[in-house]
């Protein structure tokens, strides 16, 4: 398997959101978990879990939950039978729920401090070994469904949704557009550029 290095994964990355079909193996998705657990925690707490969906009707089922909050944080009007259809993101081959022990945590801000940089640490690996992501939370006003659906515990946040396939259709890794750095960074007080 062919790797690319750190930096090349960063300037290559983008959000993938249409896959093909090819499989991806236990191996890789085991590779990209043995990366998030290498991300830093609040307090060294580790308090990460992953949850791998291959499961085609279940995928569906997260699907129309996910496309009915694409109606809702779009302001859209559901259509009249209902949503029969889920959400296009969810052909991909895995979906990784990263999952976050919220029962002790202070404030959500050192809950995203704990899961985000996994998150990353996944998409990154995933990205150096030709695997397309993106990160989503859009399944967050279903939570409580999934919870049900995937025998999630109430103590347990689904911070995230991560796809992971091969891009498909005319999806491909780089070419993200960014401003400049210098538009975003200051030097000693805020508004100090060089």
């Amino acid at each position: 398997m062919t790797t690319i290095s750190v930096l090349d994964a960063i300037h290559s990355q983008r959000a993938i959101r249409e896959f093909s079909d090819q499989p991806v193996s236990d191996e890789s998705i085991e590779q990209l978990i043995q990366a998030a657990i290498r991300a830093p925690s609040a307090s060294n707490k580790q308090p990460w879990h992953f949850l791998v969906i291959r499961n085609a009707e279940t995928k569906r089922q997260i699907g129309l939950w996910y496309m009915d909050s694409v109606y809702s944080y779009q302001g859209l009007e559901r259509p009249a039978g209902g949503i029969t259809e889920p959400h296009p993101i969810m052909s991909a081959p895995v979906l990784i729920f990263a999952c976050l022990d919220a029962a002790d945590a202070a404030d959500r801000l050192t809950l995203g401090a704990s899961i985000f940089p996994a998150a990353q640490n996944l998409m990154l690996a995933a990205r150096s070994i030709g695997l397309g992501t993106t990160l989503t939370t859009l399944h967050r006003p279903h939570q409580a469904d999934i919870r049900e659906l995937l025998g999630i515990p109430a103590t347990m946040e689904t911070a995230a949704l991560i796809p992971v396939g091969y891009p498909g259709g005319d999806q491909h890794f780089g070419g993200s557009r960014r401003r400049s750095f210098r538009e975003f960074t200051y030097y000693e007080r805020w508004g100090v550029t060089r």
